[in-house]
């Protein structure tokens, strides 16, 4: 099953990221990603969180938060006055016409702040190791502009249970949820190194531990090469 290039990869074509010798770690939604990102930032990486940075874009004031209002309506703010990021989200999943409409109007934002975040890092610390958390990264086809790349993954029943438990939305939603994104198997298959999320929290931070001196050593080697000399060495760090 390929991958499906939306509004993001076509925008990611017109701006220049530097992500190279940088590091992209994505998995399924619910799949321990978070976590995993937690334990890579405790450890000394630098981490630029896609799903923050597009919460700041959605803040009132900001011209993204007038563009969603004016695309979907006044129904999706809270009392407050803010976007009820719930609201949003089960009525862009519930449609792919509405996930393109919000990621034309989203990404192109997002990729530039991303850049200025891993430019301000890059010049502050040259050799740090720089991960940026994003879902949507195989799905964008954007895979090819890190050196590695990371997947979190966990057994699909694990991630519609922990999904349900989040969110506390239903069964078939949590399903139409996952189905929008690319299958944890295909993201696994593909990735450089796969994190085994469906054991325990220390089982998994043993993982990331494991892992870590690699990404240090690579980071600071800060090799545009790095990918392509070592796509052999895929690492399953959960085995």
């Amino acid at each position: 099953m390929g991958c499906q290039v939306g509004p993001f990869a076509r925008q990611l074509s017109l701006v220049t990221v530097v992500m190279h010798g940088s590091f992209g770690l994505t998995g399924g939604i619910a799949s321990g990603k978070s976590t995993v990102a937690r334990f890579l930032e405790a450890l000394g990486a630098k981490v630029i969180d896609a799903d923050r940075v597009g919460h700041e874009l959605l803040q009132p004031g900001n011209p993204v938060f007038d563009q969603v209002v004016s695309q979907f309506g006044r129904e999706i703010l809270k009392p407050c006055g803010e976007i009820d990021r719930e609201r949003l989200g089960s009525i862009v999943f519930a449609d792919p016409q509405k996930i393109s409409e919000l990621s034309s109007i989203m990404h192109p934002r997002l990729i530039a702040r991303i850049r200025e975040l891993g430019e301000e890092l890059r010049s502050r610390e040259p050799r740090a190791v720089i991960l940026v958390d994003a879902a949507l990264i195989y799905e964008a086809s954007i895979a090819d502009r890190f050196a590695k790349i990371l997947v979190a993954w966990c057994r699909p029943e694990q991630q519609i249970e922990r999904l349900m438990a989040k969110t506390h939305i239903s069964r078939q939603e949590a399903l139409r949820r996952m189905a929008s994104q690319m299958p944890a198997e295909e993201k696994r298959c593909r990735a450089d190194y796969v994190i085994d999320c469906s054991g325990s929290l220390e089982q998994t931070r043993a993982q990331v531990e494991a892992l870590y001196p690699a990404l240090k050593r690579l980071a600071g080697r800060g090799s545009r090469n790095s990918k392509t000399e070592n796509r052999k060495s895929k690492i399953e760090t959960g085995k």
